[in-house]
């Protein structure tokens, strides 16, 4: 027997879910046909979401993901954090790297968890909270392949973010609602095909214990 849901409810999320997926946002009419709802119902919907800051309206009338969620999603980091943590330090003390978990905030990559390696002379310094556009690193790059689907199983770059130093991320796939990276950052010489399976293996095993 199937549990019974809230058909209003469920129509909220479908609404925020959309929104999520629209960057330019969207009018009323446009999330209607989206929904395949009717336009008046999607109107009592929206402007209960606004009361909540779960979806705000630009000065043109088109409706985007509101401030409300960030409060929402902040609740969930330390969970991710939580799970992640351990994961990171098998890996950086494996590796000898600097190893971190990086979440996408809005266009921004933010690092949520950071290990530094116990046993190391020198490694990079990587602040928790740090930022940097998706676009530049190999942690931004692994979230922006991971949300087009790319086959790629992770991304390396070289002095995209600090000069000469080396990054390479994979990203954590198939956890609803979470964009992530699980990725490495080191000054010295770089052992690809050693390291590379390695943080694949650690993203697929954050993924896995966040489902």
């Amino acid at each position: 027997m199937a549990a019974e849901t809230s058909q209003t409810l469920d129509r909220g999320v479908r609404v925020l879910s959309v929104l999520a997926g629209a960057p330019d946002g969207l009018t009323i009419s446009e999330l209607a046909v989206r929904l395949d709802i009717n336009r008046t119902v999607v109107y009592r919907l929206v402007s209960t979401l606004e009361q909540h800051a779960l979806v705000r309206r630009s000065a043109r009338g088109r409706l985007h993901i509101g401030l409300g969620m960030l409060h929402l999603a902040s609740a969930v980091h330390p969970l991710v954090r939580d799970v992640a943590n351990p994961l990171l330090r098998e890996l950086a003390e494996s590796v000898g790297c600097t190893a971190h978990l990086t979440v996408a905030e809005g266009d921004e990559a933010q690092a949520l968890a950071v290990v530094e390696p116990s046993w190391t002379d020198f490694h990079v310094s990587y602040r928790v909270g740090s930022r940097h556009p998706l676009t530049q690193g190999a942690a931004g790059k692994a979230i922006l392949a991971g949300r087009a689907g790319e086959s790629t199983p992770y991304v390396l770059t070289v002095g995209e973010l600090q000069t000469g130093a080396r990054g390479l991320a994979a990203p954590v796939l198939g956890v609803e609602g979470l964009e992530a990276s699980v990725g490495i950052v080191t000054l010295g010489d770089l052992d690809e095909e050693g390291v590379g399976p390695q943080v694949v293996e650690v993203a697929a095993r954050v993924a896995e214990r966040l489902r």
